[in-house]
């Protein structure tokens, strides 16, 4: 699929003429400073050396006073608590940390993680039953429950008291609990509202260590889990985010906790995670547990306070991925050959593809791959316990969650994000769906927005890419979404030598412009250029720029991802 080419807008020169002179550091990086809001000496030191410090104070969220309140209520009364989150990582991450921190005070404490076959997303009747007729008297709730009104009010009609700490869209309604902290809540004037699930349960713990005198470092013990948080549920590294992404990536790399550390084992990696390694390595990993069998065996991975516990918990969550990518490729396989069969559906400006016998666990990676294959907004529906069930995905610029609001009568439930949502109907209101969203979509989307964009940062050329230019924009990181890795444009370059197809159709080959210095490059996907390329005629690329390792040798590679030839 052809990509557009779009240059970012230039930075005030003059702000960057300023920041080039005062951190002695070439315009090209004073003007990506500037573009990330870094005017001044101090707003720089800020970004490129952050502290833990840095973190806003977690009483500015709103009921945080009442969370913490009512969590030293019931250690001391000796009530029994539960800890209840969502099975995907974000909710099993936010689990972990939570019940782990607070286990160390107060022995009576469990965690729930509701299936996701028999219960469906978020605070079920079930899980309140379970509570009752065990004998919790609070419930704390993460990564879900801003929109369970009626399950909140089921639980309180059992004297049982929630506090919700969900990083969601809050409704009209907010649920009746003791407390709800959402930066996102309309009346909630917490500085930073792009926390993930797990970033919030973290906020929940310092809260309380600052209010219990409890050490920090008792607190920061968890940024491994924080971080694996933000990464995998695709929250800007941005703010506080960017913040537990650092140090969180610190930890991850350093000393893990017992069930990190197994993952990262399995992963085969060795050398230092970022946050891509993360989304591709880690999380599938939790995210399997969850998806093919039960979200509680990745928990008990997180929590295991021993290697060897690790170890075991850790193997049967690999083997349940290696499940979930055979469900994976044979799903999207049938969902492509669905669309092709359809010159209807292939025409369309959305995908939504319907399967009663799919696996439920799988259809959001379906989803994200066939929005990669047809870059539109995309649905991939099957059937759970005789109601359809779905799992949606947005291309860059479009609302999905305000599309499935114009569809609400057809559907049972919503939720989620502008770029991600999950959803139910009835059986009998799929074909209508389908065509309801596809109406919604076409009056809605541009055209722009159905091509895929590289967003080019800027324009250099190559001899300006020396050491002290890649040690600096490495400091950029950790890149994630609103701050992804820079995509550099160069002109007018041509091949040294002769380039050549790696692998699945990668192309291998090093460039250079007059009197430059030679750059190796790997250009994934890129083999049918091959022959343009050879031919010795210049041509323009974009690129990030990475270092590649090799055995013992380290050079700075170009990553290939655009070439436009003449």
């Amino acid at each position: 699929m052809e990509k557009r080419w779009v240059a970012q807008e230039k930075a005030d020169a003059q702000l960057v003429e300023k920041l080039s002179e005062d951190l002695k550091v070439n315009k090209t990086l004073a003007g990506m400073m500037v573009k990330r809001g870094l005017n001044t000496f101090d707003e720089a030191k800020a970004f490129f050396r952050p502290t833990l410090n840095h973190l806003h104070d977690p009483f500015l969220m709103k009921d945080m006073e009442q969370a913490i309140l009512r969590i030293e209520k019931a250690i001391k009364d000796d009530e029994n608590i539960l800890v209840y989150g969502d099975y995907d990582v974000d909710g099993t991450t936010s689990v972990a940390l939570t019940y782990s921190f607070f286990k160390k005070i107060h022995s009576k404490i469990d965690y729930y993680i509701p299936d996701r076959y028999k219960e469906g997303y978020g605070i079920s009747t079930e899980g309140i039953d379970y509570a009752f007729e065990n004998h919790y008297g609070l419930i704390i709730a993460l990564d879900c429950g801003i929109k369970s009104v009626d399950k909140v009010a089921y639980a309180n009609e059992k004297n049982i008291d929630f506090i919700i700490c969900d990083h969601h869209l809050p409704g009209d309604i907010i649920p009746a609990a003791i407390a709800v902290l959402d930066p996102k809540r309309v009346d909630c004037e917490y500085p930073y509202k792009e926390l993930s699930g797990c970033g919030l349960g973290y906020k929940l713990i310092q809260a309380y260590a600052i209010k219990n005198n409890i050490d920090g470092k008792e607190v920061e013990e968890y940024l491994d889990l924080v971080v694996v948080s933000i990464a995998s549920d695709i929250v800007p590294i941005t703010g506080e985010n960017r913040i537990l992404a650092y140090f969180g990536l610190e930890k991850l790399n350093n000393n893990p906790c017992n069930g990190l550390q197994a993952l990262r084992e399995l992963s085969g990696k060795t050398d230092d995670f970022t946050i891509t390694d993360i989304v591709f390595s880690i999380g599938p990993r939790i995210n399997a547990a969850g998806r093919i069998d039960d979200a509680k065996k990745a928990v008990k991975l997180l929590i295991a306070n021993s290697s060897e516990t690790a170890e075991d918990a850790g193997f049967i969550v690999n083997l349940k991925n290696a499940e979930r990518r055979e469900f994976d490729t044979n799903i999207t396989e049938q969902a492509l050959a669905m669309i092709l069969n359809s010159p209807e559906m292939e025409h369309r400006k959305s995908t939504v593809v319907y399967n009663e016998s799919w696996h439920k666990g799988v259809i959001g990676i379906v989803a994200s791959r066939l929005t990669e294959k047809y870059y539109r907004p995309t649905i991939v529906l099957t059937q759970s316990n005789g109601i359809v069930a779905g799992s949606a995905r947005s291309v860059i610029g479009y609302d999905l969650y305000e599309a499935l609001t114009a569809c609400s009568d057809l559907l049972e439930q919503y939720g989620g994000h502008k770029y991600a949502a999950g959803l139910t109907m009835k059986v009998e209101n799929v074909e209508a769906f389908s065509q309801r969203f596809e109406e919604v979509v076409c009056a809605s989307i541009t055209d722009n927005l159905l091509t895929q964009e590289i967003i080019i940062e800027d324009e250099i050329l190559l001899n300006d890419i020396d050491a002290k230019f890649f040690r600096i924009l490495n400091q950029f990181s950790p890149f994630g979404p609103q701050n992804m890795s820079p995509i550099f444009l160069s002109k007018n370059v041509t091949s040294y030598g002769y380039g050549s197809v790696v692998g699945n159709n990668h192309l291998k080959m090093t460039i250079r412009q007059p009197n430059s210095s030679l750059f190796e490059c790997i250009a994934f996907g890129f083999g049918n250029h091959l022959e343009n390329i050879n031919l010795g005629k210049p041509f323009d690329v974009c690129y990030t720029i990475e270092q590649n390792v090799w055995k013992d040798r380290k050079n700075i590679q170009l990553n290939i991802k655009g070439i436009k030839t003449y």
